[in-house]
């Protein structure tokens, strides 16, 4: 039997398929927010005829303290929006400087993100929506006309913590047609965060290409593992599933990592074309990830030239039993004796970690160990850390 197909029947199947196409568009709104206006000021707009309060929480605000239980944090500040005709709640700031900025609202005590704005990044489990104001350093984290360099999600074998383990890694603009060996900056993370982190929230590849088209930074791999060893990989990246991320987890900052970290090193000198020596190692990371880099680098004293502590933890938990946290000054004084070229910290004013930091350096000073300091406003922020990715990367590998 000979099938039959009428014109009708075709022209409903097509229809009916661009139908599920575009159902994405079904409640889409004829709404600019946000809207940055030529004086850096921006707008935000939500539309909600029946709210009776819509709020937004955004880092250009003025920041509020918080208590947990891991320290006092400076937390967005909050601010009004006010409702027109039409049910259009607005809000306009004062004119912002340039930067990548996160915000979500708040309708009747419910958070939500922008459904005008498609661009979210996510921290630990919290969504929020970004936008950059540029002609500053927020330049630098926009996609600019420069070469790119390529990111990838590899996985590879960790024997020491029996498992496969996801990573990210840059490699810079040129490097596939390329036979160079390239030096290596190790980028690591704070808690609650993954192997994600660094590229989504700290616009590592952005900044990278920017630096190295202008000539400030040298080309380089760059990185970034997941230093929770728990885990395989982000939530929603493992066969554990779409399960809700969170930063109680186990072996964090207990020395499991440090130990460890030599299967990372490995994998990456024998799958990439690298210059595997202490003088091409870098290794930097934020919170957590400036911890881990602090006793990675003293643990194996002869192997990173450059240390780079955004932030960081410092001393581990007196419960912590651990021989990476064995002998600290000894091994101190080890790195110290091998040699290295940039032992770099950054810190926020009113970071949490600021007084621990003080007393981190009046140690250092104490043993004669010499080290660049670098001190800014603001606290424990992602605002910062790029900041410090964006001036640690141009002196490494001079």
């Amino acid at each position: 039997m000979k099938l039959k197909i009428s014109i009708t029947t075709i022209l409903v199947l097509i229809l009916g398929l661009n139908i599920y196409a575009q159902q994405a568009l079904f409640g889409g709104q004829n709404i600019v927010s946000p809207e940055i206006h030529s004086d850096n000021s921006v707008t935000f707009r939500f539309n909600a005829p029946s709210a009776d309060t819509v709020r937004i929480t955004g880092d250009f605000l003025p920041t509020e303290k918080i208590k947990t239980q891991w320290g006092v944090f400076d937390a967005p500040g909050k601010a009004l929006l006010k409702k027109d005709a039409n049910g259009i709640w607005s809000f306009t700031t004062q004119p912002l400087e340039s930067d990548l900025y996160s915000y979500s609202f708040s309708v009747d005590g419910v958070t939500n993100t922008d459904p005008n704005n498609v661009y979210m990044i996510r921290d630990v489990a919290s969504i929020t929506d970004v936008f950059i104001v540029g002609g500053g350093k927020g330049d630098l984290y926009n996609v600019q006309d420069v070469p790119h360099g390529s990111v990838t999600r590899r996985w590879y074998d960790s024997p020491g913590n029996n498992m496969k383990r996801r990573i990210t890694i840059y490699t810079p603009p040129g490097y596939e047609e390329s036979k160079d060996k390239y030096p290596v900056l190790y980028l690591l993370h704070g808690m609650g965060g993954d192997e994600e982190a660094w590229i989504a929230l700290g616009r590592t590849s952005q900044i990278l290409d920017n630096l190295i088209a202008q000539g400030k930074a040298k080309p380089m791999i760059v990185v970034m593992p997941n230093g929770n060893v728990a885990q395989q990989a982000a939530p929603g990246e493992s066969p554990k599933g779409l399960y809700k991320p969170n930063m109680q987890l186990p072996n964090t900052m207990d020395g499991k990592y440090e130990a460890t970290f030599m299967d990372i090193v490995k994998f990456v000198e024998s799958n990439y074309r690298v210059k595997a020596d202490k003088a091409d190692r870098a290794i930097a990371g934020l919170s957590m990830g400036g911890y881990h880099s602090l006793h990675i680098s003293r643990y194996y004293p002869n192997t990173f030239d450059y240390v780079g502590l955004f932030s960081a933890a410092i001393m581990p938990d007196a419960a912590m039993k651990s021989k990476v946290y064995e002998n600290f000054d000894e091994t101190l004084k080890a790195q110290i004796d091998n040699g290295y070229k940039l032992y770099w910290i950054g810190i926020g004013k009113t970071d949490f970690l600021y007084q621990t930091n003080t007393d981190f350096r009046a140690k250092l000073d104490g043993m004669g160990m010499k080290y660049t300091y670098v001190e800014t406003e603001g606290g424990h922020v992602w605002t910062n850390w790029r900041v410090y990715l964006s001036e640690f990367a141009p002196l490494l590998f001079k």
